[in-house]
């Protein structure tokens, strides 16, 4: 398993073919409190860059973005009556959904976890 992550700052954890996707701690840390949470339907077909997932804080909403190309496999249910999961353990237990990837080869525009903390340092937002 690797993980990646997006410059708008989704991860990716990669498992053979299968795809877990949620945002980065430094993305939460920014929404503030998470109050609701927008999933995408199983079946869903995503492309790079398309709007997935819509996520209400108290200070905004956000689009959650696709890291990848894929079909969505299953969601995560906990996040329907418990977005606040997302506060508590956004790169763990509160990610959003699994996709089956089906473009690898855009995989190489995401970042690994010096990448992307070299990108955070660096104000590029």
């Amino acid at each position: 398993m690797s993980i990646k992550y997006s410059k708008d700052h989704e991860w990716l954890v990669i498992d053979g073919n299968i795809g877990t996707v949620g945002i980065s701690n430094h993305a939460q840390e920014e929404l503030g409190d998470i109050v609701f949470v927008e999933l995408p339907q199983v079946g869903d077909i995503v492309g790079q860059g398309d709007e997935v997932c819509v996520i209400e804080s108290v200070k905004a909403a956000s689009e959650v973005l696709a890291p990848c190309s894929g079909r969505v496999i299953e969601i995560n249910e906990v996040l329907d009556s418990n977005p606040q999961v997302i506060n508590q353990s956004a790169e763990e237990e509160g990610w959003f959904y699994r996709l089956e990837i089906s473009d690898f080869a855009s995989l190489s525009e995401l970042m690994d976890s010096e990448a992307y903390e070299t990108f955070l340092l660096a104000g590029e937002e």
